[in-house]
């Protein structure tokens, strides 16, 4: 999994520099690989299966010592706290809904620490991207929220995820982009020309 180049970045943030010289509204874009590393769930996994496993063959066969269980037990968790730690078994191991409430967790705090509820006039909008979990989310101030519903976004959102999941977040970025950019200027309106945050991409790696 690629994030965006530099390229890509500086057309995400071309992007929306047109998109606020229409609008009053502060908008900021941030791209994150994973929105955890999910380091417990590979040995949650390992020790359950350290437990069961060997008990279980040496159940029905009993054939080892205690001394050899313990040591079957030890090498079961060691080698599979390795192998479930591969992307590809890690991402099918993780539930779904835990995976969406990490990445919704990681949303809400880019939107405090990219000081989106600081902005004059309360419309800021942030919008978030989790590759690793397919997630998508548009976050939005008072200024917005109270002039646009909150519904108003979730078919752009529905357009980004399926965008993501086949790996052109990109053209996800720029689409979400211009379709936000559209319900802005309708109902927050440029009335000042000040740039209160940066346009350029965040990237979380």
């Amino acid at each position: 999994m690629t994030l965006l180049n530099k390229d890509e970045q500086k057309q995400v943030a071309a992007a929306i520099a047109a998109v606020e010289r229409e609008t009053d509204a502060e908008l900021v874009t941030v791209l994150a690989r994973r929105a955890d590393d999910y380091s417990y769930i590979p040995r949650l996994w390992a020790a359950v299966l350290a437990l069961v496993l060997p008990g279980v063959v040496n159940y029905f066969g009993n054939w080892l010592s205690a001394h050899n269980l313990l040591l079957v037990q030890w090498a079961c968790f060691i080698v599979l706290s390795l192998l479930f730690r591969s992307p590809p078994l890690l991402t099918r191991m993780i539930p779904r809904s835990v995976r969406q409430w990490r990445a919704s967790g990681l949303a809400r705090r880019q939107f405090l620490e990219q000081n989106l509820h600081h902005t004059v006039g309360e419309t800021g909008m942030l919008i978030f991207v989790s590759e690793a979990e397919h997630y998508v989310e548009i976050l939005v101030d008072r200024g917005i929220s109270s002039r646009i519903p909150d519904a108003t976004w979730q078919e752009i959102i529905d357009a980004f995820t399926d965008h993501v999941k086949a790996g052109r977040t990109l053209q996800g970025f720029l689409e979400c982009i211009e379709a936000c950019g559209r319900h802005l200027k309708q109902h927050v309106p440029a009335t000042h020309g000040r740039n209160e945050l940066s346009d350029h991409l965040v990237i979380l790696d």
